[in-house]
């Protein structure tokens, strides 16, 4: 006796959207940019997608929420694809993206400061040429204390 084959459960984009979290045209976006891969089409062009849709989708949004490029996705799941080769590239795009976070976390910290620095310097109730915070932002040739 011949065992039937199972049905993969297939949605269209509405449903993987609502599943995933990820926007309707985000997920044309990665279908346009050969992240996801085009996913079949029933007799009315609705796509349709399955089980192997949703597992890459929670695979790109996860790296997209740690803030991966779009390349360096596009080279992970390579990597996920190709499962027998050596995990160096991976780690190389993660050390190399924890890096460029915490070169914006120093930057963001600097920010912090002179933004506190600045904030300070105004008590406010002045008019805004006299005042300390716009002076500090602006040309200082911009605001003439002279009547004209």
């Amino acid at each position: 006796m011949l065992a039937a084959k199972k049905l993969e459960r297939v949605v269209p984009i509405g449903a993987l959207s609502d599943e995933t979290g990820v926007k309707v045209e985000t997920i044309r976006y990665y279908e346009q940019v050969g992240l996801l891969p085009p996913p079949e089409r029933s007799e009315g062009n609705q796509r349709r997608y399955g089980r192997r849709h949703v597992e890459r989708l929670a695979f790109i949004k996860h790296a997209r929420d740690l803030g991966f490029p779009v390349e360096g996705i596009r080279t992970l799941l390579h990597l996920s694809d190709t499962p027998e080769i050596a995990c160096d590239e991976a780690h190389a795009i993660a050390a190399g993206h924890l890096d460029d976070v915490r070169r914006k976390i120093a930057r963001l910290r600097s920010l912090e400061t002179e933004l506190a620095r600045i904030a300070t310097t105004c008590a406010g109730g002045v008019k805004a040429c006299d005042c300390a915070i716009i002076e500090a932002l602006a040309d200082h040739g911009l605001c003439s204390h002279e009547a004209h």
